[in-house]
This record gives C-alpha cells, sequence and structure tokens, in this order.
C-alpha cells in the first residue's frame, strides 16, 4: 500500500517566509490531496521496480512537498501529482531517472540549469523560479552553521518549484590560507580547518594527509551545505611570473597527478554519493603556459603558448589525466585562447585545423579541439565541461565579434555544458528559438548536470542539520591534522651557518628583532607577528631596534606586480612586490638573520639570499607553524614544489611551458655552498 503524507509543517515554516511561495506549494499539495483522495484514499500500486543492486534506503527528508510510503521506504512527491514517478524513485538507477525527468523540463528549464552563477540572497527567488537555475556559488565567508542555514531555506524554496530539483551549492577553495585573495583562488577562509596554502601541502611530499585533508575539508563542505568545489587548480605551473601560481600544487605534472588523484578520491570518494563533494579541476588543458605571466582574465594575457615542443602532452596534461581517471565529475576548461604564432608542435597531426594552423585561437570554452577531440574523445573523460566565469561577456577571447546566440551555441557545440557566474539563460532560449541550435542538444548537458544532482544524493535529501555542521566545522581533532600540514610545509633551504634551530639555550642569550615585509601591511603584520610569539613563546625575548639586536628574524611576504603598461608581471623582490631590499640587507648585515620567505610565487631573492645567516621557505602558513620549526620543536621536512631562478634574467629567458627544473640554460639560483633552489630541495636539521 502506498500512503500519502502531505508535509504541511515544512508548508508552514515556509509560508513565514513567503506569501507566493505558501499560494503555490499550497495549490501543489491540494492538487495531490484530490488525486490522493480518489479510489477511496489510496492510490493503485505502481509496477515493482527493481531495487538498483540492492541498494539501501538513503535518508529521505523533505521540507515542502509530499511524501509517498511504499512498505517501509520513503520517496518525496517531487512534483506532487500523488503518485510515483520513476524519477522520483530512488531504487531506480540514475541514468533512469535522469531519462524520466529529462523530458518533463521545458526548454527554459534546461537553459536555466545550464547556468552557474554567484548566490544573490535577494534574486534567489528569482533565479530558482523564474530562471531556473540551480547551480549557484558561494563568494561570501559564513559560519558553517550559517551556510547551512542559509542553504537549507534555499533548498525549500528550490523543493516547492514544480519539478522539485534541488540546488547545488558551489564555492572555490575554503579551507587554504590565502595571502593574496585572488579571485578564483580562495575567496573564503577561517570558517573551516584552516590549512597551508596547496603549494605547502604539495610542499609536504605526504599524500596520506592530503587524502586526509580532502576527507576533513569534504565532510566541512557538505555538512555545511556544499555539495561542489571550483578546485582544484592542479595544473603544472610553468611560467614562474604567473600570478595564480599561490592556488597550484607547483610545478612537477608527476607530483600534481599524484595529488590530483587524492583530491578526486578524498572529495568524492570512489564515486559521486550523498557524503561528496563533486570536484571541478581546472583550468584545463593547464592555465600555467602564460605569456609572461599575464593574467588570462584580462585582454592583453588572453593567449596561450607553447614554444617547447610536446611540452603540453608531458607537462601540461598529466594533472588532467589522473583527475579523470579517478573519476572527476567535471572540469574547466580556461580563458586562455592557444595561439599558432610562437608555439611549437603540441597536438596529433590530425587535430590540427589545417596543414598550417595547429589551434583554433578561440578561448578554451568555445575550443572543440580541446574539449571535445582531446578531453573527450583522447583522454576519456565522461563528465561535464565547466566554462570559467565571463566568457560569454568580457572574456570571450576569439569570439567577440558573435552575438550572445552565437556564443551559446559555438560553446555547446565545443563541449561546454555549463556557463559560469552567468544568471541569464535568456541568450541561450534566444539561440534555441533562432534555430542556432536545438532544444534536443541541450540534452546531453542538461543529462549530465541532473546525473551529478541525483549521484549527489539531493533529490532525497539536500538538508543539514547547522549545529552538527558547525561541529564538524570546529573539530579540534581536524584542524590538529592541517596543523600538522602547516609543520610538515615549511622548508629550510640554508642552514651553513648554524643559526638554526633557536633552541632554547641559544634563546636565553637572544634578543631578537623581528619584521615582516609586506607592502603596505608591514607594520600591522610585524605586531601581530610580534604579539604571537610573546603569547606562544614568552621565553623569547624581543626588541624593537636593531640596534638591541644580536639576531633577527625576517619574514618576507611579496605579491607580484602587473605592470600597468601589461607588459609584464614582476617577481623581483622590491618596491613593487612589496619588499624594502635595503633595509632587509642592513639588518642581515647588521645581525645574524634568519630570512624567511612566503613562496606563494619562485621569486627572484638573489639580492637578499647571501646575506642571511639561514633562509627558510613556507607556502602560507599559519606563524605558529614557523615558530616550532625556528625554535626546533619540529624538524623540517618540506620540499620545495617549485624551482627558484637564478635571477631576473633567468625569468625573462624561461619558457613559460616547461617546468623550472626542466629549462635548458642555468635557470636555478645556486646557494653560497652550492645547493641549487630547484624542486624538490629541502634540508633539514643535523642531529
Amino acid at each position: 500500500m502506498i500512503h500519502f503524507q502531505p508535509n504541511f509543517k515544512g508548508v508552514a515554516k515556509l509560508a513565514k517566509k513567503s506569501k507566493r511561495l505558501r499560494k503555490m506549494v499550497m495549490s501543489s499539495l491540494i492538487t495531490s490531496v484530490a488525486a490522493a483522495t480518489i479510489a477511496g484514499g489510496a492510490f493503485a500500486s505502481p509496477p515493482d521496480h527493481s531495487n538498483a543492486g540492492g541498494k539501501k534506503s538513503p535518508s529521505v527528508e523533505a521540507h515542502v512537498k509530499p511524501t509517498i510510503k511504499i512498505g517501509q521506504r520513503l520517496f518525496k512527491d517531487l512534483n506532487a501529482n500523488g503518485k510515483l514517478d520513476p524519477y522520483e524513485d530512488w531504487r531506480l538507477s540514475t541514468e533512469k531517472r535522469v531519462a524520466d525527468l529529462l523530458p518533463r523540463m521545458s526548454m527554459e528549464e534546461k537553459a536555466g540549469i545550464m547556468q552557474i552563477t554567484s548566490l544573490s540572497t535577494t534574486a534567489i527567488n528569482d533565479y530558482i523560479n523564474n530562471r531556473h537555475i540551480r547551480y549557484l556559488i558561494i563568494r561570501d565567508n559564513p559560519s558553517a552553521k550559517a551556510l547551512a542555514e542559509r542553504a537549507n531555506e534555499y533548498q525549500e524554496i528550490a523543493e516547492a518549484s514544480p519539478r522539485g530539483i534541488p540546488i547545488v551549492f558551489t564555492s572555490n577553495p575554503r579551507n587554504n590560507i590565502n595571502e593574496q585573495n585572488e579571485f578564483g583562488i580562495s575567496e573564503a577562509s577561517g570558517q573551516f580547518s584552516t590549512w597551508p596554502g596547496t603549494l605547502g601541502l604539495a610542499a609536504t611530499r605526504d599524500l596520506s594527509l592530503i587524502r586526509d585533508f580532502a576527507e576533513i575539508a569534504a565532510a566541512e563542505w557538505r555538512a555545511a551545505g556544499i555539495q561542489k568545489n571550483y578546485g582544484y587548480q592542479i595544473e603544472t605551473a610553468t611560467e614562474p611570473r604567473w600570478r595564480r601560481i599561490s592556488g597550484t600544487f607547483g610545478e612537477d605534472p608527476s607530483l600534481n597527478a599524484k595529488i590530483a588523484k587524492e583530491l578526486v578520491l578524498g572529495f568524492q570518494g570512489e564515486e559521486l554519493s550523498n557524503k561528496s563533494v563533486a570536484q571541478t579541476v581546472k583550468h584545463f588543458p593547464g592555465d600555467g603556459a602564460v605569456v609572461r605571466g599575464l593574467d588570462p582574465h584580462n585582454e592583453p594575457g588572453q593567449f596561450a603558448t607553447y614554444p617547447t615542443a610536446g611540452s603540453l602532452y608531458e607537462y601540461q596534461l598529466p594533472p588532467f589525466q589522473a583527475a579523470i581517471d579517478a573519476g572527476v565529475s567535471s572540469v574547466m576548461s580556461y580563458y586562455n585562447a592557444p595561439k599558432n604564432e610562437g608555439s611549437a608542435a603540441q597536438l596529433p597531426r590530425e587535430l590540427w585545423q589545417s596543414e598550417t594552423q595547429q589551434f583554433e585561437e578561440v578561448a578554451g570554452a568555445y575550443n572543440k579541439t580541446l574539449l571535445t577531440d582531446l578531453l573527450r574523445d583522447r583522454m576519456g573523460f565522461k563528465g561535464y565541461v565547466n566554462s570559467d566565469s565571463g566568457v560569454l561577456t568580457n572574456r570571450d577571447w576569439g569570439v567577440h565579434n558573435l552575438t550572445i546566440e552565437e556564443k551559446f551555441a559555438k560553446a555547446i557545440d565545443a563541449g561546454t555544458n555549463i556557463f559560469s557566474d552567468n544568471n541569464d539563460p535568456s541568450g541561450l532560449i534566444s539561440a534555441v528559438n533562432k534555430g542556432l541550435i536545438k532544444e534536443k542538444d541541450l540534452n546531453p548537458s542538461v543529462s549530465q548536470l541532473l546525473t551529478e544532482i541525483f549521484n549527489l544524493g539531493l533529490f532525497e535529501d539536500p538538508y543539514t542539520d547547522p549545529t552538527e555542521a558547525q561541529n564538524i566545522a570546529s573539530s579540534e581533532k581536524s584542524q590538529a591534522r592541517a596543523d600538522e600540514a602547516h609543520l610538515k610545509s615549511v622548508t629550510l633551504l640554508r642552514n651553513n651557518q648554524g643559526m638554526l634551530p633557536l633552541t632554547d639555550e641559544k634563546i636565553a642569550h637572544t634578543k631578537l628583532y623581528v619584521e615582516v615585509f609586506s607592502g603596505t601591511t608591514s607594520a600591522s603584520r610585524t605586531d601581530a607577528l610580534k604579539k604571537m610569539i610573546a603569547k606562544e613563546d614568552p621565553t623569547v625575548t624581543i626588541v624593537n631596534t636593531l640596534g638591541e639586536a644580536n639576531a633577527a628574524v625576517v619574514w618576507l611576504r611579496p605579491s607580484p606586480y602587473e605592470f600597468p603598461d601589461n607588459s609584464t608581471v614582476d617577481i623581483k623582490l622590491g618596491t613593487n612586490t612589496g619588499i624594502d631590499v635595503a633595509k632587509v640587507k642592513q639588518i642581515e648585515a647588521a645581525v645574524p638573520t634568519a630570512l624567511v620567505v612566503n613562496m606563494t610565487n619562485p621569486w627572484v631573492i638573489d639580492e637578499v639570499e647571501s646575506g642571511a645567516a639561514s633562509v627558510v621557505a613556507t607556502y602560507s602558513v599559519k606563524a605558529e607553524a614557523l615558530l616550532d620549526v625556528l625554535r626546533g620543536r619540529f624538524n623540517p621536512t618540506g620540499k620545495l614544489p617549485i624551482t627558484i631562478p637564478a635571477n631576473q634574467d633567468a625569468v625573462e629567458k624561461n619558457a613559460s611551458d616547461v617546468p623550472g627544473y626542466a629549462e635548458k640554460f642555468d635557470y636555478t639560483y645556486t646557494n653560497a655552498v652550492g645547493d641549487d633552489y630547484t624542486f624538490g630541495f629541502g634540508l633539514s636539521y643535523k642531529k
């Protein structure tokens, strides 16, 4: 017997928020109740479905729509029609559920679900009910509890819609310290367990730790109502001036591939489930080969060139192949347009545009050779392609003269399935109405998106417990594991004078001068570091003037500087990058100095490195971790994930498409004792 259970409690809750929604939901329920009254209030039993390979009953939670009970099994009547439709039956395969739901959707609904846009708290009803958008990007930084409460509220609005299709909440990474707050790397942090920057994770060389990171972050996100990650940047960092190196795992394609696998399996599991956070690895086929480091968000940086023959397959693609093999749910295309001029042979000849033209010089989202011929046909990708933000408007490299309808048609034909930061599906609807693309051509994209939503378990239960979300996010055990990563990432580069560690015996006789160099934030960061040391280690005597000191710790935290004329990006330590080189050298000349450099890029450090007594690299770590290493409470184990260039000339001569360690000239910085600061280098304290 099937029992109809209208969710009046959920209606009452929702009614407090929106009279219009209350009217809509009550109308649906009245229709369903009327249907239930026929034949004495009981429904005819539907055909018996197989239990999908013995699938266990999932958690089923409805706040608005009625539920249907068959024996001991509970289902949501998402379209409130009084019967169990195939797409509502969790016993069926995802393929069968998608096949049932797809033809029920209007063309407008299909166009809407193919857009993903930044969350707007004022436009949420319009997005869901009028524009039919179901993928939303969270860019603010509330607590885990607040995130969960808001997600639940918005999922109720989606549940109340005619077909009850739930929302997928998406975010850029939220667990890594982000020095530069670069858009698309990490717009938020500090509310979940806090880990070092991604370069720091790579510096640990600890794949088990990275898997734990992914699993911990996934649990935190899913509890807070976030089901999709715009991350991670698994591309190989081959151009040292690129401003987004800090969001990558460094320059080695082999290590990046191993990390990509751990991230996908850690966040998603062996397959998507109601515990997964779907990954969108980026930016295919690898954003690291940017010209002179210029930002591809901007027109002067729109091109990617590959001057070294075979570099695309050897250095850029391996991490993506590893993510694909691990079952990654989606891939984000890069902004760039690959440029023929300046590029050596990269693609198999059968993929060339003509005898003389290797690439179609259009942005990744429009590039059929990259997305279909290479990503899908050659590399075996089965998921969906997510464009980067703004490719339909101001980042439409190579297709600027196309109409919005033509852009949608070309991108979909190329293999793009969902359009990022676009909240207006009218251009796609118009493209169908004008015959530039047929409605059936939307079906593959919509099918893939629905597949992800079903596999994430959101049709059964998109809700979460806000209190539990906060408990998970505040776990001391999770932060302890994260703190281990901070410690393991710190890299000792030189200690030939034996300054480090500052043991208890040494520190008793040390008057320490401390200064942070970080441009306009130097003074505030210096003050914060001094206060942290005083709190965490009161045995350390900190002096305020260099004249009082007999030792110093100097922490350089530079930022890349893109010249206003868009000629290149400066990564040489100096005024542009926020470092007072003259003062650093003055300190080094006065007292033995532990020079600490935050390596969010492979900086040009030749002017200040040689004068230091010891040299340490960090990658956006907690200051407490650095202090523990300096004081010898933790023996450093980190290894460089990037190669440090010898000087500015080396930077300017570098081939943008190969790692620093693979350059064909003497690219690497060598210190006074003959050690090369190349990928994989790192010392420990002698015992």
